[in-house]
């Protein structure tokens, strides 16, 4: 990194906003308008494409779905919205193609995205963003939105800086949203030397290598007969009446607030490890298989993906480690004493005692201080170091060490590639 250059850290911070019955309508047209132009623009690069592998630049395509279009008959009421919030659609479609195009060459990890699709006036969620041109904070702690006015904002805390651009969200239980994006310096906690490893579960949430345990709150299924009553009601109501899109909107109160109330949950949690612990490790588990399970609903409640995110955001934020320990890595199987491989165990054991050492193990504590072992060697030695406990921990790697040798070193013999978490490779 070059010297004196300053890394920022992209923030989000919502609150609720209460926009009047005048405001709603204003926002409601901004809404429509914006999907219009992501729609028409989408259609015409679609078009381009498959005329002749041509792709139509950005400038002349704001040209075509928003300035000449404006003065048509057909989309007259174009000029009637802000167009900052039109000309963040066309970037919105951008950036989907590139995320698009990244996906398929490899440029961005993950699942894999898709091509961008047209936006329905059905979808229970809107949005849209307006730029620094688009917005302002008045004095008096109101948003003011282009063409849409003074709107009240609930504000919990205020911003750590001059935010970059809102984005204005309309979900589906009917509640506004403004969506801050603030770019701030990172803010460094005091070094501490408390390392831990985390071992996620449903039966407790997460079981520490310190021993501290977490409960499994169960947000979604302590509110199942809530959320049952709800969705009983809505399906004996006639489609398209008002009464049936209130009785939605009911249900999607009820869901929302079980989002609501494990975010929060996730939040506190998260905060407390980062703030307590210089480094945290946890397993790369594989979600989404999981959720595909019986499982899956026990699974989606957990919300593990969420924790291990807020758990990265925040390490990045406040100047702390987290390590990844791979999936493949048997930390179920260690002996977090002496280092023996004891086997698989099926799930219904939950104590164990080690046939070498003759140690006796909770199976998730046991499985903690193993992930915390092998995060640890990851993370300070050399590509090829011990991840298993009881195994002496060899000095820390220079730079030039890592990675694999094809070269001989100064005994003559080459050394064996290694994989994943300094396993030797076969």
């Amino acid at each position: 990194m070059p010297a004196g250059r300053l890394i920022l850290v992209h923030l989000r911070y919502s609150f609720r906003i209460y926009p009047t019955v005048g405001q709603r309508q204003l926002l409601a047209r901004t809404f429509g308008c914006a999907r219009v132009v992501y729609n028409d623009a989408l259609a015409l690069r679609r078009a381009a494409w498959k005329a002749d592998r041509s792709r139509i630049a950005t400038g002349a395509l704001a040209k075509s779905v928003i300035t000449e279009a404006k003065r048509t008959d057909a989309r007259s009421w174009l000029g009637s919205v802000s167009v900052d919030a039109l000309q963040s659609s066309l970037r919105d479609l951008d950036t989907a193609y590139r995320n698009f195009f990244d996906s398929v060459s490899g440029k961005r990890q993950g699942r894999p995205v898709g091509l961008p699709v047209f936006k329905s006036r059905k979808d229970s969620r809107q949005s849209l963003r307006f730029s620094r041109n688009g917005f302002r904070l008045r004095g008096n702690g109101k948003l003011n939105l282009a063409k849409i006015g003074d709107v009240r904002v609930k504000w919990s805390r205020p911003l750590p800086a001059d935010p970059s651009s809102v984005t204005v969200v309309l979900d589906a239980a009917g509640r506004y949203h403004a969506s801050f994006v603030v770019d701030v310096e990172p803010e460094h906690l005091p070094e501490v030397d408390a390392e831990v490893g985390i071992d996620l579960g449903l039966t407790t949430y997460a079981v520490l290598s310190d021993g501290s345990v977490i409960d499994n709150p169960r947000f979604l299924r302590k509110a199942e007969k809530k959320l049952k009553a709800a969705q009983r009601e809505l399906s004996r109501k006639a489609k398209g009446s008002k009464n049936r899109a209130k009785a939605r909107r009911k249900v999607a109160r009820a869901h929302a607030k079980v989002a609501d109330t494990r975010k929060d949950w996730l939040h506190q949690q998260t905060t407390r490890i980062i703030r307590e612990n210089q480094a945290v490790y946890l397993e790369d588990l594989n979600v989404r298989g999981l959720a595909r399970g019986r499982l899956a609903k026990s699974v989606h409640d957990a919300g593990w993906a969420t924790f291990r995110r807020l758990l990265k955001e925040k390490a990045a934020r406040y100047g702390r480690h987290v390590g990844i320990v791979p999936r493949a890595f048997p930390s179920s199987q260690l002996c977090s004493a002496c280092g023996h491989r004891d086997g698989p165990k099926p799930l219904h054991i939950r104590a164990w005692a080690c046939g070498a050492c003759g140690m006796l193990h909770d199976r998730d504590l046991n499985a903690a201080r193993n992930i915390l072992a092998a995060g640890q060697a990851d993370r300070l030695n050399a590509c090829g170091g011990p991840v298993r406990p009881g195994v002496a921990i060899p000095r820390q790697a220079r730079p030039a060490e890592t990675g694999t040798h094809r070269n001989a070193d100064r005994t003559g013999r080459k050394p064996r590639a290694t994989g994943a978490a300094g396993i030797p490779a076969l």
